[in-house]
Formats: C-alpha cells, sequence, structure tokens
C-alpha cells in the first residue's frame, strides 16, 4: 500500500512554500470565516438556481464526482416523493454529481414487506430513469459511469441500506442483482439475519448467513457496504470479503466517538485491503449543535491521514435537494425521529437536523472542494475524494 500523507508534501501542488502545519494554523481560518484566498476570482464563484451564489473549485466540472450515498430528493427527512419536480431536475443538472448510490431497499428489522416494498422503490426509480432521460442514467457498470460523465447526466446505482429485503434468502442477491442492486450495506443500526448493526450492544459481529452472503456477493459483482454496521460487523466483513469493501457513509471516531463511527484500526484494515471511506456531513461528526464544514474538512483529513489519499471519498447522506427548513419542518422532524426511535434504529444525536447547513445546496460537493483546496490539498487529492477513489472501487468490483 501507498505511503499514507496529508495529500501532498509538494509545496508547488498548494501550499506556496509554506510547510503542512504553519498553512492549517492559517489555511483553517480561511474556511472556518468564509474568507477566499488571494488568488480569488470570478471563476471562483457560481450561481446555484434558487440559493445565493457559493464558492466553487475550479476543478469540479472535470471531476468525476460520485457521492456514495444520495438521492436526487431528500430522503432522511421526506419532503418530496417521485415522480421528480422540474426543480428536482434542474437541481440534478447544477449540482455537477456524476453519480449516487441511491437506497432503493426498505431499512429496518421491523419494517413491512421489505421484499416488496424494495421491489416497488426499484420500480419507481426505472420509471424516473425511462421518464429523464437528458437528466438520469442507470450506472450498472463501470463503463456506464464513465458515460454519465461524458454525458452530464446523473447517474443512479441502486444500493441498499440494509439486507433485509433478502429475509434470509441469498438466491435473492441474484434477483435483485438481475435488477440492478450494485450496493448492499450488510446491516443497519440494528440486527438482521446477517450480523448486528452498531447500536447492538452484544457486537456479535457476522452470522454464518451473513459470511455466506459476502461470498455471494463477491461472486456476483456487488459491493459490500460496512457503513451501519457493528464493530465486529465491519472487522469480520473486511477480512471475509474476497475483495475491497466500502464504508460508504462514516465519520472517524478519533474525532468523535459515535457508534455510526469507524476507529481508526478498521480504517486503516479497510485501506490496506484496498477499501474506501466516504465521509458524511450529518450531526455524528461533532458533539453538538449542527455540524459544520469544517466538522467535515476535519474529518476528510483525518482520514487521509489514516487511509491515505486514495480511499477517502465523500457519501454526504443526504439529498441532491436542498432541505427545506420552513416553518412547518420541526413538525415534520419530530414525526419521523417518533418513527426511527419506535423502530428502535435511531442513532444518538439523531435530535438534531441532519445536515450542515452552508452546505445545504445542489452544488455542496463543489463548495467542499473548494474549502479541501484552501486547506492546502493539491488537485490530485480532491479529484480523489470527490469521486475518483470511488470509481476506481467500483470498477474494481462490478468491471
Amino acid at each position: 500500500m501507498e505511503e499514507r500523507t496529508f495529500g501532498t508534501s509538494d509545496p508547488s501542488e498548494g501550499c506556496e512554500g509554506i510547510d503542512r502545519r504553519t498553512f492549517l494554523a492559517t489555511g483553517g481560518a480561511l474556511v472556518a470565516v468564509g474568507l477566499s484566498d488571494p488568488a480569488d476570482a470570478a471563476e471562483r464563484w457560481v450561481a446555484i438556481p434558487g440559493a445565493a451564489t457559493v464558492r466553487r473549485w475550479p476543478g469540479y466540472d472535470r471531476a468525476m464526482v460520485i457521492d456514495a450515498l444520495a438521492s436526487p430528493i431528500q430522503f432522511n427527512i421526506p419532503q418530496e416523493g417521485l415522480p421528480l419536480s422540474a426543480e428536482a431536475l434542474a437541481d440534478v443538472r447544477a449540482s455537477g454529481v456524476t453519480a449516487v448510490n441511491l437506497t432503493a431497499g426498505v431499512v429496518g428489522a421491523t419494517a413491512p414487506d421489505p421484499f416488496d416494498g424494495s421491489v416497488a422503490r426499484m420500480a419507481a426509480w426505472e420509471r424516473e430513469i425511462d421518464a429523464h432521460p437528458d437528466f438520469l442514467c442507470r450506472v450498472r457498470t463501470h463503463p456506464d459511469l464513465l458515460r454519465a460523465k461524458r454525458d452530464g447526466l446523473l447517474g443512479i446505482i441502486y444500493g441498499f441500506q440494509d439486507a433485509v429485503p433478502l429475509e434470509g434468502r441469498l438466491e435473492r442477491l441474484d434477483l435483485f442483482h438481475g435488477l440492478g442492486l450494485r450496493i448492499v450495506q450488510l446491516t443497519y443500526n440494528d440486527r438482521n439475519r446477517l450480523g448486528d448493526g452498531c447500536l447492538e450492544p452484544a457486537n456479535a459481529g457476522l452470522s454464518r448467513l451473513g459470511v455466506a452472503a459476502i461470498e455471494r456477493m463477491g461472486e456476483l459483482g456487488i459491493l459490500v457496504d460496512l457503513s451501519h454496521c457493528g464493530r465486529r460487523t465491519t472487522a469480520e466483513g473486511i477480512r471475509v470479503a474476497p475483495g475491497p469493501v466500502a464504508v460508504t457513509h462514516s465519520g472517524c471516531n478519533a474525532l468523535f466517538d459515535h457508534p455510526r463511527n469507524k476507529d481508526d484500526a478498521t480504517l486503516r484494515t479497510l485501506a490496506d485491503r484496498g477499501g474506501v471511506i466516504g465521509i458524511y456531513l450529518m450531526p455524528f461528526l461533532n458533539p453538538a449543535g449542527a455540524p459544520t464544514t469544517e466538522d467535515v474538512v476535519r474529518h476528510i483529513e483525518h482520514a487521509l491521514d489514516v487511509c491515505g489519499a486514495d480511499h477517502v471519498g465523500i457519501g454526504s447522506d443526504q439529498g441532491v435537494r436542498a432541505l427545506a427548513v420552513d416553518e412547518g419542518f420541526h413538525a415534520q422532524f419530530e414525526v419521523v425521529s417518533a418513527r426511527r426511535q419506535a423502530m428502535g434504529i435511531a442513532a444518538p444525536r439523531e435530535d438534531t437536523i441532519p445536515y450542515v447547513p452552508e452546505l445545504n445546496h445542489p452544488r455542496r460537493l463543489d463548495t467542499l472542494a473548494d474549502a479541501l483546496s484552501l486547506r492546502g490539498h493539491s488537485d490530485r487529492v480532491i479529484e480523489k475524494v470527490l469521486g475518483a477513489n470511488f470509481a476506481r472501487l467500483f470498477e474494481s468490483v462490478w468491471g
């Protein structure tokens, strides 16, 4: 494995001769207070439909941009459904995102009709893709990803955030793979038939069925996702998988100890096996209050230090559409929170709105790339974090 570094030790790639720690001490303040760098110019700003003009990174439009857990519309606090509105499609176009890992399956061991519900969700998104070929396309192979980038479309990757739709029947992996499923998270926060989620106190790890499921996923070319899995399930999943795996949306326990975050030992093992972690934009990044862009950058930087520049990406856990925190939002938020509590799948800090306020716009990954640039990261590293690392992982698993 390559040497793990901050991103660049070559002053010509970003810091103009300033050593890393000195630059971070000063450059971090720029991000925190929203100031521009000395080279600021008109091309570093972009207008977002229905939103204020925001900072951008000049290399964004040429980069492969992959959000490893997202959707065209909001899904943590659902604010609209299908069919996609003209406004949602406009945000898809404005986002510049090449592809998203979209949750197409039912979540939670207590959810009713997980198989039928998941098939219905996939069918609904199939209709959307067919209805909007100028905006959306299916991504099932690496060439599909390249086509999405070439044609300026949003590639839809079908993923499950829970294995409950299988209902213990591994032959359903073959069925769902035929329907386009390419990523499966083994467990959600609770326990299912494959293993323990991150909120299970027993931390029992994988079941025998879970081991068999990973083996079959390897044969089919389905990427194993360990984001919401328990610590032991995560460690065993990395070890058992025949190839590299993903943690599509998580954070770093070294910065904030939370069940949804991963410890450094796990991150190192993930990277050593060729895997990638996507850092999310969720309240699980800090101990109190809304998370900030600076919180997100801190977790990305820590993951870069631990894993290396080839093993870190972004899985925002957001919709491309901005979250509308309007007059009726808080009542809606309470309803969703109560439902998740009743299902036993609510994690600590879910009483905080699940978003980063200053990144609450469709071009959020562009703004985040700009923040990384201001911190002294090279264009090469930023391109990897934005999507090149996940693209390489997808190619290695899917072909």
